[in-house]
């Protein structure tokens, strides 16, 4: 238990056993000392306060035990006396007795009542003892009673995406256990077959039947498997003992296509309940331990019940002492829309790659995908050790939230630099800059290091460059704005500040310690390389600047949310409305480097990037990574904008690899097309092997 002071106006110094005695303690400072002990559970010790009267009636072993128990059993906590003054009374007289009231919290909340102590003097020297039985715990509870908590379990909130398709919910799996009084003569070769086929080890099942609360005719639960592990359950049920129940487990119907958005539960740990001693938790509770299970825990979460009863020697409820109803934990809406999130994991599978949808005009997240992903219904389940093994071992990182992370930006970061040196007027879009062919560097103080580009093109304006993609076009406009409002700029975009989002993302960064050190490395800045990283969240926000006269809207998760913006004023109106025409032209001519993502459906504008991994100029062993932003807003109460990034797209086409995959996304959202693949939200016993 929790230490804690008594209540205000008690004494405050203590004076043990172990100090001066107690021929100096007075009752009232007794009571308190008792009461401090009880704080500290130190049950042993406040025995020795009795009277030899009371010590003749309860010997120590049942005095400890009996406290223990029922004060452990309601978690009794923050336990203070008040006691009330009695001006007539005579202080030193052989008996007294000593009013008080006494509050404490539960687990069922705050408990107090009024009482009363009988404190006798010892002997002649004035040591004074208590008078103690039952009631001195509660005024009704008599020895021959005993105390029992009963706990009304409460209902963990569901999650939903923005149409009411459950993304949690309950669910139902299969209980492998045994009951002890069935099971054969030869036990372990039964525990070594049932080791063999939980992949659990047999002490582990000798452990869990050596229990206390263990009878011949108890269930024993061992492991929770899939309901529709048919041929599992097969060969378990032919062992004699084992017995097979349903029980109701937290329920992920996506499976892996949610995975990191979902996150998981799983049982609290001894630390975790430590950590949130008081808040109503107790060692049998799921806790949200990754993804929206964890960020709306406090929303979710439910509440037990808890019934605080005494029970006389037949066992019958004699007075409920203190009463807490259950409370179910709250539902969780998100703006996510589960076809488009399937779309675009279904399109991103078997990469190593993130995708972010959103509305850039609201701010609302329709998408988080991270792939490779992992099934969340496995860690409800409880991993084997070698599948868990296998997990950890994946060298594609399942476990691993991509879209939590800052990454180099590569192209898709020119219309950023473009907007930025419009706002700041240091680019003319219509301003044709001298044609330096494939290579460019400032001046020989850059030695043998060239911005290098892939395609000569005539007319090098704003327009053209974004729709041939000039990394020495914007290389120059970045060494054109200067370093210092260079990172100014990108400090007003949000750079090194934690977007305000229910996730905690990676800040996206420049430079060193957001300094950019050297007219090569702002260069390489300029058209996403060097060491600028970004969050594909963060560059999602940015681009809806573009579309709302040069502010970053909010990205928010849960609905119910207004619209705001993060960052207000980063580009000029007239700089955006520039910068988002040209976007359009990338797509719709015939040069731009995203023209396969044109649709007469739709308008779209786009940007593709391919970053470079290298340890420099000249390495040809590093990868690269490809990233399509696509964004729709023009004639459409549907706005959507797509960022994708896939890894090690190199030999494989670049961000030409990544434009069909959002494009996919892009047709399902504009054009209505249905998903080839979905979970049946309805369907209550669904394997939880995951759904397709």
């Amino acid at each position: 238990m929790r230490k804690a002071a008594a209540a205000a106006g008690i004494l405050t110094g203590f004076c043990l056993l172990a100090g001066c005695g107690k021929e100096q303690v007075q009752p009232e400072q007794l009571l308190t000392e008792y009461i401090q002990l009880l704080n500290e559970g130190n049950y042993e010790e406040m025995y020795s306060y009795l009277s030899e009267e009371a010590k003749a009636e309860t010997d120590e072993e049942t005095f400890v035990n009996r406290n223990r128990n029922i004060y452990s059993g309601i978690e009794a906590q923050d336990i203070a006396v008040t006691i009330s003054e009695d001006e007539e009374k005579e202080k030193d007289a052989d008996t007294q007795r000593v009013e008080y009231s006494i509050t404490m919290q539960t687990l069922a909340g705050e408990l107090s009542f009024d009482h009363m102590v009988a404190i006798f003097k010892k002997d002649e020297e004035g040591a004074y003892r208590m008078e103690w039985d039952s009631q001195d715990i509660f005024p009704d509870l008599q020895n021959t009673d005993r105390v029992r908590v009963v706990t009304t379990e409460a209902k963990r909130g569901n999650i939903y995406d923005r149409n009411g398709v459950e993304l949690a919910r309950e669910g139902v799996a299969s209980s492998v256990g045994l009951v002890p009084g069935k099971l054969p003569e030869d036990r372990e070769a039964a525990f070594e077959q049932l080791s063999s086929l939980l992949e659990i080890s047999v002490e582990k099942i000798e452990n869990a039947l050596s229990a206390g609360w263990v009878r011949d005719d108890t269930f024993v639960p061992l492991r929770t498997v899939s309901k529709e592990a048919g041929e599992l359950k097969t060969q378990l049920l032919e062992i004699p003992g084992v017995m097979i129940t349903d029980t109701v487990v937290r329920y992920y119907p996506f499976g892996e296509k949610a995975a990191q958005l979902t996150g998981y539960v799983q049982n609290i740990t001894a630390e975790e309940l430590e950590e949130r001693q008081g808040q109503g938790y107790n060692q049998n509770s799921i806790i949200g331990k990754a993804g929206a299970e964890r960020v709306y825990e406090e929303q979710l979460r439910p509440k037990d019940g808890y019934s605080i009863q005494i029970l006389n020697e037949l066992g019958d409820v004699k007075e409920i002492v203190l009463e807490k109803a259950p409370e179910d934990g709250e539902d969780v809406v998100l703006t996510i829309d589960i076809t488009l999130q399937q779309y675009l994991y279904q399109e991103m599978e078997g990469d190593e790659g993130c995708a972010a949808a959103m509305d850039p005009v609201s701010g609302a997240v329709l998408a988080l995908v991270s792939t490779p992903a992992y099934d969340p219904n496995d860690f409800v389940m409880g991993y084997t050790a070698s599948a868990w093994e296998a997990l950890n071992a994946d060298e594609a990182q399942p476990l691993y939230n991509r879209w939590l992370a800052s990454w180099v930006p590569g192209s898709s970061f020119k219309p950023v630099t473009a907007a930025l040196a419009l706002t700041k007027g240091t680019l003319d879009p219509e301003a044709e800059v001298p044609n330096d062919g494939l290579r460019w560097q400032l001046d020989s103080s850059w030695g043998s290091y060239y911005v290098t580009t892939l395609e000569d093109y005539s007319v090098k304006n704003l327009e053209n460059a974004l729709i041939h993609s000039d990394n020495i076009y914007f290389a120059k406009a970045a060494v054109g704005m200067g370093a210092e409002s260079f990172g100014e700029g990108l400090d007003s975009l949000g750079f090194g500040e934690e977007l305000p989002f229910d996730f905690a993302l990676t800040a996206s960064s420049y430079g060193t310690d957001g300094e950019i050190t050297s007219d090569m490395e702002l260069a390489d800045s300029g058209y996403g390389q060097g060491k600028v990283l970004v969050n594909p969240i963060h560059l999602s926000s940015m681009y809806s600047a573009l579309v709302n006269d040069g502010s970053m809207v909010r990205p928010y998760l849960t609905e119910g949310q207004e619209t705001s913006y993060w960052k207000e004023h980063v580009f000029t109106p007239e700089a955006s409305q520039i910068v988002l025409n040209d976007l359009y032209r990338v797509v719709e001519s015939e040069e731009g480097t995203a023209h396969e993502a044109y649709r007469s459906g739709y308008r779209l504008a786009g940007k593709t990037g391919t970053a470079e991994l290298k340890d420099s100029q000249d390495d040809t062993t590093g990868t690269e990574l490809g990233w399509f932003v696509g964004l729709c807003t023009e004639d459409t109460d549907k706005p959507l904008l797509i960022t994708m990034m896939i890894e090690d797209v190199k030999g494989r086409g670049g961000s030409h690899y990544v434009i069909p995959k959002v494009m996919a996304g892009f047709d399902a959202w504009m054009l209505g097309k249905a998903p080839e693949y979905q979970a049946d939200p309805g369907a209550a016993d669904a394997s939880l092997e995951g759904v397709d």
